[in-house]
């Protein structure tokens, strides 16, 4: 990670940490890095959202780039129409999965992948001082709202017909709202549609992929089929069986893994999760006859793991799931379509579907004042290296740093639970007190 970027491109709370200036300065950057570059920006439906937009479309146009604004479409359909429209840079305006106060930054290469570490240092490098590479022929800025329908297009055309199943649909209030209820109707699924407003008000507030209980009480009520839940850009998805039992991305991870080598469609038989992907799901692919990959949290490190191995299915127990062979980004709606599909190939209950007891895992996030400060404190790494060598190999300890919020992210994983919530607080209460510490 640079000094700006995260693991999930650049984030912060709106004209605090994340500017007009800094927005203005990125768009330069990327029209500075591409003589006569062509970029196309999207965004979620936050009301900051077409605030970030003008900035970065100014500063693009300063530097001599044409800026198309599609308007609000999830994250994986930038980096769709990037590729497949053949422009420069695709930009995403959007703080995914956080609260509305926050917003951020993604960034795809031409080919459709989010830009690595490297690349996003190259960006850095142009606006971390004050003086902006301003042009004197500027570029333009168009409107091209019906862009999106493109995107739909790939989606439906990427599924089977789901004739018969019954679909709770959570939109987070976000970007997938008016495209994923659309995408599932057109494939003949009867859709129940929930928190799909498009006014940007309360986007992930209560609602979506990281508050499942509003859409296990839609399932429920409804007698539906599956549930899917969405996060604000759409590029997260957690699903709920049909008895209102939640499937996370480690468990769809497992599902799709299945699912694709039984049809020969598993490159190399192996996937890619994370240093967070339960260590039952590890051992459960094994005896399926699946090789298993663990990286740095981060979809863009699954991704990069997926390239260099030409692997096809890769995911974090979030909900970033990336299927390669059809996208190359995390695409929850895509993600959803894919577990549907299997329901209505082989008439399964989504119940059935996953059959592995996780081991119990316990997750503590701290709000600090400085993550890296605390992260590299020798107190914190000593009494995590005591703990892990206590769990003797027969479960893992987890300290890091949110690459995308100003939090310490613990997680102890192994088969007794007590024992993970009790090492769980004394790191939790070790964090809290480094971070009072002047």
């Amino acid at each position: 990670m640079g000094l700006f970027f995260g693991t999930d491109g650049l984030r912060g709370i709106v004209n605090k940490d994340l500017t007009f200036s800094l927005a203005y300065k990125v768009g330069n950057a990327l029209g500075s890095l591409c003589s006569g570059a062509k970029i196309l920006v999207g965004r979620d439906t936050r009301i900051s959202g077409s605030y970030l937009v003008s900035a970065l479309s100014g500063g693009a146009m300063s530097a001599g780039a044409d800026v198309i604004d599609v308007g609000v479409i999830p994250t994986a359909g930038v980096a769709y129409l990037t590729k497949t429209c053949e422009f420069d840079f695709g930009v995403v305006i959007s703080a995914s999965h956080n609260s509305g106060e926050y917003n951020g930054i993604k960034i795809f290469g031409k080919d459709g992948y989010k830009l690595s570490d490297r690349e996003e240092e190259s960006v850095e490098r142009c606006f971390i001082h004050d003086k902006t590479n301003d042009y004197p022929n500027v570029g333009s800025y168009s409107v091209e709202p019906n862009m999106f329908k493109r995107y739909a297009d790939f989606l439906t055309n990427s599924a089977k017909d789901l004739s018969g199943l019954k679909v709770v649909l959570d939109g987070a209030n976000g970007a997938s709202g008016r495209i994923a209820p659309a995408v599932f109707r057109s494939l003949n699924a009867k859709v129940v549609a929930s928190c799909c407003s498009m006014d940007g008000k309360r986007i992930n507030e209560n609602c979506g992929s990281l508050y499942p209980q509003k859409l296990i009480a839609r399932v429920n009520r409804y007698k539906a089929d599956v549930g899917f839940a969405f996060d604000g850009d759409a590029d997260r998805l957690i699903a709920v069986d049909e008895n209102g039992s939640v499937i996370d991305g480690d468990m769809v991870l497992y599902i799709l893994a299945k699912h694709l080598k039984s049809k020969g469609e598993l490159n190399g038989n192996t996937v890619v999760g994370t240093s967070h992907t339960n260590m039952a799901i590890e051992e459960a692919l094994k005896r399926e006859g699946i090789g298993f990959l663990r990286t740095d949290i981060g979809d863009k490190y699954v991704l990069a793991k997926l390239v260099e191995q030409n692997l096809s299915l890769g995911g974090e127990q979030s909900g970033h799931v990336i299927l390669k062979n059809i996208s190359t980004t995390g695409d929850g709606i895509l993600t959803a379509i894919a577990i549907a599909s299997i329901l209505a190939e082989t008439g399964k209950r989504a119940s059935e579907l996953f059959d592995v007891k996780l081991y119990p895992q316990e997750n503590v996030n701290v709000i600090v004042k400085d993550k890296l400060r605390i992260i590299n404190n020798e107190e914190l790494s000593c009494s995590v290296a005591k703990l892990q060598n206590a769990l003797e190999g027969k479960g893992r300890l987890m300290v890091r740093a949110s690459g995308t919020e100003p939090k310490i992210r613990i997680m102890v994983e192994s088969p007794d639970a007590q024992i993970n919530k009790r090492y769980a607080k004394i790191v939790q209460e070790l964090v809290v007190k480094i971070n009072s510490e002047e």
